[in-house]
Formats: C-alpha cells, structure tokens, sequence
C-alpha cells in the first residue's frame, strides 16, 4: 500500500552548475584516430558475466563477422565450461552441507549421551541413599 507524502514535490532534478569554460565541440570526435582500451562502469546483480572481444564499429557487416570469428566459435565451449564450473561449485556447497550436518548430528548425540550419563549417575546416587 502506497502513503501519501505530503512532502512529495515530484522527481528530483539534479542542479546544472554553470561552467563559462564549456564550449561544445561537434567536432570532437574526429581527434580520436587510434584508441586500444575501452572502459566500462557495470553494477550487477549477479555474478558471471565475462567480457571479451570488445569491437567499435560502424559497420554492421564488420561487426557480424567478427561476432563468426570470435563469439560464435567459442561460445559452446564457454557455456559447456561455466555450466561445468557451477556444477563443481553446486556439488562442493552440497558435501560441505552434508559435513555440517553430520558434524551437527554428532554434537547432539554427544550432548544427548552426556545427558543420558548425567541421569544415570543422579540416579545412581538416589538409589544409594
């Protein structure tokens, strides 16, 4: 359920500050004539995902055969690798589950025998009297 607020004056829009040094540059993108890195800022959710072969073009056909030369040949290979990975990973996170458990069922019976050993010496003792 939604509550009002009261408060509430709409989304929120950032300040421009000025800069009297900004000047725009349409042609700034002509200066850039051999680059070799490319950067990239990710939040994931979940783990796992790999970049590589990272390609900048403005051809669609260039793109295409590379993807041929590069994603579309390995990525079998890669998927058969990770699935196999997760499933060592899965099978590791199960016997260390199984070994807690054992380890916990064990803990209980020795608690439980020294209980057991407690009764039998308070018993023990009534008797004697």
């Amino acid at each position: 359920k939604m509550i009002d607020n009261p408060d509430y004056k709409g989304p929120w829009v950032h300040p421009e500050i000025p800069n009297p040094e900004y000047t725009a540059d349409d042609e700034l993108w002509r200066r850039v004539r051999d680059f070799r890195y490319v950067g990239f800022e990710l939040w994931q959710v979940k783990t796992g995902t790999v970049f590589d072969n990272i390609l900048v073009t403005d051809s669609i056909q260039e793109a295409e055969d590379y993807a041929a030369e590069t994603f579309f040949a390995t990525r079998d290979a890669e998927k058969e690798s990770y699935e196999d990975a997760e499933e060592r990973k899965r099978e590791e996170q199960r016997k260390e589950r199984e070994e807690r458990e054992a380890e916990r069922k064990r803990k209980e019976a020795e608690e439980e025998e020294e209980e057991d050993d407690e009764d039998e010496e308070e018993y023990d003792d009534d008797a004697e009297l």
